[in-house]
């Protein structure tokens, strides 16, 4: 097991090595920089000519502070050197000149945590009894009803859902129940704890709603598949006849093997919790990472997509090992070590 653990976690960091090496490639290989900006000035000339200068020599300092004046492999090994050493990503180029990126990311960070863990809740909580009962119960009158609605779910664009709760249930729209955007009140401070509390809990609804109604649908197709797949297996039929009862059968014994596939998607579960939703993010005006991403993106913030890119890699390569140590536990027969002559 430990050397197992050893082994996955050097070819993990090898890999992380190569996407931010890649990452870094492809950022310097596309058009424009954080140092591409426009020094047309005012109507004076005198000002326009002294605001050229000042522009010009605050983007060859810039430059030079991110290494772009030199060849890519250069830029890479001060960046990869910094991170390594250090652990600093480097200060904010564009969106909050001067800030450390690591400052950015750690006042997103648990705006994006708060509205996607609490999405996770809602699509596991409901999702896997429903997958089981329609196992349990297949091509039934529930199971063939849940079954439409659930691909009728899957098929909605998120965004398109997100425009029409707008239109719809925010303020402004058909029916003004939810707040427009945002997800803390116009004034906390007026408010008690428990008004604070609901009105709180009404800014987040929508926005979770959104988030779990689509992972919701396919987690429940994968959990009534794996269940369909290890109930029809000769083991169930044994306890069974053993007279064991039907919720021992289904909890105890076919519970833990059809929920292998699941502990497979959790693999993606880690990046999605950090990474956002970049459009309900910018639907509802949430600070979160999804909207740091977008804006990150479009100002060219070289440090900050860095600090990004690194990030969701480790997360992603993190949750692979994870569900890969989940197997072993929920199906003992899975073991890391090597078949040996």
């Amino acid at each position: 097991m430990l050397h197992y653990l050893v082994k996955r976690i050097g070819l993990a960091l090898f890999t992380l090595l190569v996407i931010m090496a890649v990452s870094y490639l492809m950022l310097r290989l596309a058009p424009g920089d954080p140092t591409k900006s426009s020094i047309i000035g005012g109507d004076a000339p005198g000002s326009s000519l002294s605001s050229a200068k000042g522009e010009f020599a605050r983007n060859t300092a810039l430059r030079e502070k991110l290494h772009l004046d030199q060849p890519v492999y250069i830029g890479f090994y001060y960046w990869l050197k910094a991170v390594v050493l250090k652990f600093d990503f480097g200060v904010s180029a564009s969106i909050d000149t001067g800030r450390p990126v690591t400052e950015i990311i750690m006042e997103r960070l648990p705006v994006t945590l708060k509205i996607n863990i609490l999405a996770v809740l809602v699509t596991y909580l409901l999702a896997i009894p429903l997958g089981i009962y329609s196992a349990v119960y297949p091509d039934s009158t529930f199971d063939r009803g849940v079954t439409f609605i659930l691909f009728f779910l899957y098929s909605l664009p998120v965004i398109w859902v997100a425009l029409v709760f707008q239109a719809g249930l925010c303020e402004g729209g058909l029916v003004s129940v939810f707040p427009l955007k945002g997800l803390v009140p116009a004034n906390p401070e007026s408010m008690s704890s428990w008004r604070l509390l609901g009105a709180t809990g009404m800014h987040y609804i929508l926005p979770v709603t959104c988030l779990a109604y689509g992972g919701f649908a396919g987690l429940s197709r994968y959990a009534r598949s794996g269940m369909l797949d290890v109930i029809n297996q000769d083991y169930i039929r044994t306890a069974r006849a053993k007279g064991l009862s039907e919720t021992s059968v289904i909890f105890k014994h076919a519970l833990r093997n059809g929920m292998i596939t699941l502990i497979t998607l959790f693999a993606d579960l880690l990046p999605g919790l950090v990474a956002g939703s970049i459009i309900v993010e910018y639907v509802f005006s949430i600070p979160g990472m999804g909207s740091l991403s977008l804006l990150s993106l479009s100002s060219r913030d070289y440090p900050l997509q860095m600090a990004l890119f690194c990030f969701a890699g480790a997360l992603t390569l993190g949750g692979i090992l994870l569900s890969d140590i989940m197997y072993m536990l929920v199906d003992p027969r899975i073991t890391f070590a090597g078949h040996r002559r």
